[in-house]
C-alpha cells in the first residue's frame, strides 16, 4: 500500500487547500483480510478559511476483466460492442467524516491544520487477493474525497492490499501427489524404446520461499540422451462476456543430470524453491490464478515427456503437527528400523578371558629372559618383572547381577523426544 501517505497538492489560484492526504494508522501493516477493521486519518491543511460541502470516505474493491479496444467501463459505445468486459464488486463503503448540521449548505474551516479520523470494518466474507494482471485485476482503495462550492472536488486515494488466507495445513493441501506416465520414442517401425517418469510431491500445499522436496524416478530405454527437468507454472485464466484469456509462465525451475540410454535416475527430494508470487486465487467467478509443477524429460528430436502435479500456493505455512503427527511418527519409525536389526533381545556377557588369549598366544607374547641370579644380602628386582607379570591381566569379572545394588529403585519413566 506504500509507505508514505498519499497527498494532493493545492488547486489553482481560487483554492485555499494547502493539502490533503490520507494516513493509516498502522502505515507498516501491509496487508488486510476480511473481517479486520481499517483506520485512518485524513489530513487537512488549509492557508485561507475553507468553504466545503463535505468530506467523505470511500472504500471500493471490485474485480475487472477486460480486454479489446478500448476495453473498460469508461469506453465509448462503439468501443464497447468491440470490447470484452466484466467486473465483480467485493467492497463499497461510504462514511461522512464532516457535513454541515441540519438546514445549513456549507461548513467553514479556519485555516491550519485538520484531521479527521476514520474507522471502518471489511466485510466478514472472505475477500478476493489483490491481484494485477495483462487481461485485469483486483484492486481495493480507500479515497477521501473533498466536495467544495463553486470548486472542483478534491481527492485522495491509497491502495488497499488485501489478502485472502490459504492454509496449506488443511487435509486437502496435506494430501501426497504422484503421477506416472511413459513414452515411445520414435516414429512409425522406428521405435527405439520406452521413457518412464514417476513423479510425487509430499503435499499439494505450499507457501512463498518453502522448496518442494521433488521424488521422481526416471527410466530411460530409448536409444537418446534425455534430460529431466521440473518448474512452476502460474496460470491465469480471465473470463468477461463468456470469452477466456489464458496466461501461462514459467516462475521457477530446477534441472536433473544427463540420463543415457539404458540408465536410470532417482530424484530422492530434489528441492525446487518457490519464489515470492502471488497466493493462489480459486475464489474468483472472473479472475483465477493456479499453479502446478511440472516434472518433464526433454528428449532430442521428440516431444517432452511431462507430469502436471497441482499446486496450492498459499500464505499460512505448513506447521508440522496436527494431522500429520502419525504420518511423520511412522516415517520416523520406518526410517530407524535398520537399527532394531542389529540390537540383540538380550545383552551378551563379554567373552571369557581363556577365548580371547590363548595359552600358547601367552607364551609367545613372553620372551625368554635369562634367569636372574641370586642375590643374597640385596634386593634384586629388574624393571621389566613386574610389566611382563601384567601384560596379559584377565577383563574385571562380569555378571548380569549387580553386586552393589542401590537403595532406592528408579521408578522414574523414561521417554523419547522425537
Amino acid at each position: 500500500m506504500g509507505g508514505e501517505a498519499g497527498c494532493a497538492a493545492a488547486v489553482g489560484a481560487e483554492g485555499r487547500v494547502k493539502s490533503l492526504g490520507l494516513v493509516f494508522e498502522d502505515e507498516r501493516k501491509g496487508c488486510y483480510s476480511s473481517g479486520e477493521t481499517v483506520a485512518g486519518h485524513v489530513l487537512l491543511e488549509a492557508s485561507e478559511p475553507v468553504a466545503l460541502r463535505a468530506l467523505r470516505l470511500e472504500a471500493q474493491g471490485r474485480a475487472t476483466a477486460a480486454w479489446g479496444p478500448s476495453a473498460g467501463p469508461r469506453a465509448s459505445a462503439s468501443a464497447s460492442a468491440l470490447a470484452v468486459f466484466s467486473e465483480v464488486e467485493y467492497l463499497n463503503v461510504r462514511l461522512s467524516l464532516r457535513e454541515p448540521p441540519a438546514g445549513e449548505g456549507i461548513i467553514l474551516l479556519q485555516p491550519g491544520k485538520h484531521e479527521f479520523p476514520f474507522r471502518f470494518q471489511l466485510p466478514s466474507e472472505p475477500l478476493v487477493t489483490s491481484f494485477t494482471g495483462k487481461y485485469g485485476s483486483i484492486q481495493y482503495c480507500v479515497r477521501a474525497v473533498l466536495e467544495r462550492p463553486k470548486v472542483p472536488d478534491q481527492s485522495v486515494k491509497r491502495e488497499l492490499q488485501v489478502v485472502s488466507h490459504v492454509d496449506v495445513n488443511t487435509p486437502a493441501l496435506l494430501t501426497p501427489v504422484l503421477k506416472t506416465q511413459e513414452k515411445m520414442v520414435g516414429c512409425w517401425f522406428f521405435t527405439s524404446g520406452p521413457v518412464s517418469l514417476s513423479a510425487k510431491i509430499e503435499r499439494k500445499g505450499y507457501c512463498n520461499g518453502e522448496a518442494i522436496p521433488i521424488y521422481a524416478e526416471i527410466e530411460n530405454c530409448s536409444s537418446r540422451l534425455i534430460v529431466p527437468k521440473a518448474a512452476i507454472f502460474q496460470t491465469q485464466t480471465y473470463l468477461a462476456s463468456g470469452k477466456t484469456k489464458t496466461i501461462r509462465h514459467m516462475v521457477a525451475n530446477v534441472r536433473g543430470n544427463h540420463i543415457a540410454s539404458g540408465s536410470t535416475d532417482t530424484w530422492n527430494g530434489k528441492t525446487l524453491k518457490i519464489p515470492p508470487v502471488t497466493p493462489s486465487i480459486l475464489d474468483c467467478c472472473i479472475i483465477r490464478v493456479d499453479y502446478s509443477l511440472a516434472v518433464y524429460i526433454h528428449i532430442p528430436g521428440a516431444k517432452k515427456l511431462m507430469l502436471e502435479l497441482p499446486l496450492v500456493i498459499g500464505t499460512i505455512p505448513y506447521n508440522g503437527f496436527g494431522s500429520r503427527n502419525s504420518s511423520i511418527a511412522s516415517q520416523f519409525s520406518m526410517d530407524m528400523s535398520w537399527l532394531t536389526l542389529t540390537l540383540p533381545e538380550q545383552p551378551e556377557a563379554p567373552p571369557n578371558y581363556a577365548d580371547v588369549v590363548s595359552e600358547e598366544e601367552f607364551s609367545r607374547h613372553i620372551p625368554s629372559y635369562p634367569q636372574p641370579p641370586n642375590c643374597e644380602g640385596e634386593v634384586c628386582c629388574p624393571m621389566f618383572a613386574c610389566i611382563q607379570e601384567f601384560r596379559f591381566q584377565p577383563p574385571p569379572l562380569y555378571a548380569e547381577v549387580d553386586p552393589h545394588p542401590s537403595d532406592v529403585e528408579e521408578t522414574q519413566p523414561v521417554s523419547f523426544i522425537l
